[in-house]
């Protein structure tokens, strides 16, 4: 027992030793508490300044911060061009808006180098990446199309968006006068502004976007609060539960079915190719029975003015098809003798399964209806474009591809 306690003892004395040393260390070498230290709640409150472009209220920190340098010695009043470098917001009557302009067809330039790799050429969205052209009349499906022309509000906030956030990976590398242009090649996409439209700051608050008056004042506060309010059902919740869509449809997981799927495609491959190259084969005759697109001048006269609205209209589509000498084909095939011509009937060119095994013949009934729908007149081909909404537009375009 002795051996112990003076074990413990020991240790005791220790301690006490270390904890005496320590107080000692602080009491010489740590600061006092002021008397009446300074604390941020005793700042009296800055003045509001109205912001020059949206109205709303900053300058609260910018006064804070010259209050806190004189106090504490931290930070410094941003200087205004530093401020100017955040005040890129645009408000939807324009305020806000540099000075710049740009018309369509300089937008389809800078759209294609900037935004087509993710919102495809015609603005209808690459995969699933946002589509910004189309969609107009769907708002009350029960899978609407949202985009620029359908849904939204303001064309500030298309201005907005694209100035501050775009293209991506690369935010506020385009100059006002490029957004002014993708922003004009974004409207005529949606046929909401003809070819020869330039949108600038002085036009800007003129013109109105189709969905103004779609939306209403949030409500759910007063209506609908109170019904989510009480206590959460956590099982038994419904009586029965149904598979109403699956990812796959909703093209939200791809599909690659595993070996077994790949197996299935790899075997149903050959037979695809035999009955496309049928249809290839049917349809060969009667295209060499078709008449000569000169025979088809001859029996019904061009008309000039028509043809040359049509070569406006065609811009759109020269970005997958050619037409002319030396056309060849591309994404589409080459257009040259369209009119009349059996469906399919270009030899080297690789058509998707639904259009080879459509038949029939490319008369004007059939342009028409395809160029104004070409992804509801032909379920399942691979033209990406969302059509031609203006029939004298269809009329155009078909009367120049009768020239060649």
């Amino acid at each position: 027992m002795s051996k112990s306690l003076n074990l413990y003892a020991g240790t005791a004395v220790g301690i006490a030793l270390v904890l005496t040393a320590s107080v000692n260390f602080a009491d010489r070498n740590v600061a006092k508490w002021p008397e009446s230290p300074r604390t941020m709640a005793a700042l009296p409150a800055p003045e509001p300044v109205a912001h020059a472009s949206s109205g709303l209220l900053v300058g609260a920190a910018e006064a804070a911060t010259a209050d806190a340098d004189k106090k504490f010695g931290l930070g410094r009043a941003a200087l205004p061009e530093e401020v100017a470098a955040w005040n890129v917001d645009v408000s939807p009557d324009g305020t806000g808006l540099p000075a710049g302009s740009g018309d369509v067809w300089t937008g389809e330039t800078v759209f294609e180098e900037n935004c087509a790799v993710c919102h495809g050429s015609f603005a209808e969205g690459v995969d699933n990446w946002p589509k910004l052209a189309g969609g107009d009349g769907t708002l009350d499906h029960e899978d609407p199309l949202k985009t620029v022309g359908s849904y939204w509000p303001y064309l500030s906030t298309v201005w907005d968006y694209v100035h501050r956030s775009m293209p991506f990976g690369s935010a506020q590398t385009l100059s006002p006068d490029e957004v002014y242009a993708i922003v004009a090649y974004i409207l005529y996409s949606n046929d909401l502004v003809d070819d020869d439209f330039v949108l600038s700051d002085e036009n800007f608050a003129e013109f109105e976007m189709p969905n103004k008056d779609g939306f209403i004042v949030d409500d759910r506060a007063e209506t609908e609060y109170t019904i989510w309010s009480g206590e959460p059902c956590m099982e038994n919740c419904k009586e029965s539960v149904e598979i109403t869509m699956r990812a796959t449809v909703l093209d939200v997981t791809p599909d690659h079915g595993g070996e077994d799927g790949m197996a299935e495609e790899a075997a149903a491959a050959p037979a695809e190719t035999t009955e496309v190259a049928a249809v290839a084969e049917e349809a060969a005759p009667a295209a060499e029975e078709a008449p000569a697109a000169e025979e088809m001048a001859a029996a019904a006269p061009i008309d000039a003015a028509l043809a040359a609205e049509g070569e406006k209209v065609f811009r759109k589509c020269k970005a997958c098809h050619q037409v002319g000498d030396g056309a060849k084909n591309r994404t589409g095939p080459v257009l040259n003798g369209i009119v009349d011509r059996p469906i399919a009937s270009v030899g080297d060119f690789k058509y998707s399964k639904s259009m080879a095994e459509h038949g029939g013949v490319w008369d004007v009934e059939t342009l028409h209806g395809y160029l104004a729908d070409p992804r509801n007149y032909i379920k399942g081909n691979k033209m990406s474009f969302a059509g031609l909404k203006k029939p004298e537009d269809v009329d155009a375009v078909i009367e120049y591809l009768r020239q060649f």
